[in-house]
């Protein structure tokens, strides 16, 4: 009896490493899949590299930060790929948070992204979380170990329109993106703050970006960004920040960022991290 025990036991074990295995070999395949896919979507702006002498009609914080942040005459950036670690929840109600790794693909002439995280959980688990934007679409994932999906969702106008938000605010991290010819669109506010608004596939998203007197971006903020919460979308005020400018590869980007929600007029943050390594593939 004992042996057969085992025998069932030792089945049983194998069972479950062979699902792990081909759980992990099909989450790696759909990765691929959407970063090809992401690099098939770029396109060619019209105007290919940094131009100083037309940032004349910009708002002119926008103008400031540009010559702040750029250098005159560079290639605009094709491929961003981003380390990342921080703290993160997704319960504003509690105060839980936990850690994450994360590697990011940005391609701003496709202005889209992938977010690959890796979550810690308890007892050495981990959760991977995949966010992006590509071709007009927003889509999220979360798998157990790296192998088990147990949740996901792609494509509804929501979606759509809070990724988008998202490519434009971290846009801090691959500067060129947020330059006229990468298609945004700049009005003034005030001499320290402007609208920024991106259309993409039908969808268009704005945000305010705030400025110091250093001419850096130092948050961004929307009256409604599309969220999920309590298994709906709403739309939720919404805010981030970025500090601790360093030159990488000639341009000035934040090192640290955070972001959060708003509750009764109250901030609260759900994501903060530190921006470890970023390579930047210039021109296309």
């Amino acid at each position: 009896m004992i042996k057969w025990i085992l025998i069932g036991l030792g089945v049983t074990v194998i069972g479950i490493a062979i699902s792990f295995i081909i759980g992990r070999v099909r989450e790696t395949a759909i990765v691929n899949r959407m970063e090809a896919m992401l690099l098939d979507q770029r396109c060619l702006p019209y105007v290919e590299v940094v131009d100083f002498n037309s940032f004349s009609d910009l708002p002119p914080p926008v103008a400031r930060y540009f010559k702040h942040v750029l250098v005159d005459d560079q290639k605009l950036i094709g491929i961003a790929r981003m380390h990342q670690s921080g703290m993160l929840r997704t319960n504003m109600k509690n105060d839980t948070w936990s850690s994450f790794t994360a590697h990011q693909i940005v391609v701003p002439p496709a202005a889209g992204f992938i977010w690959n995280a890796k979550v810690g959980m308890p007892l050495g688990a981990h959760v991977r979380v995949l966010d992006s934007y590509c071709a007009g679409e927003g889509a999220g994932r979360v798998t157990i170990l790296s192998a088990f999906a147990v949740a996901s969702d792609a494509g509804n106008p929501e979606l759509n329109s809070g990724a988008l938000h998202r490519y434009l605010a971290e846009a801090v991290w691959y500067p060129t993106a947020l330059l006229p010819q990468s298609g945004v669109v700049w009005n003034p506010i005030d001499d320290r703050s402007a609208t920024a608004i991106l259309t993409d596939s039908g969808i268009t998203v704005s945000l305010e970006f705030r400025f110091n007197d250093a001419d850096e971006v130092v948050a961004i903020y929307s009256s409604g960004r599309f969220g999920r919460f309590d298994g709906e979308y709403k739309q939720v005020p919404w805010e981030g920040h970025f500090r601790d400018y360093q030159i990488r590869q000639g341009m000035r980007i934040p090192m640290y960022g955070e972001v959060g929600w708003y509750e009764d007029e109250t901030l609260i943050l759900v994501w903060k991290g530190d921006l470890l390594d970023v390579q930047y593939r210039l021109g296309y």
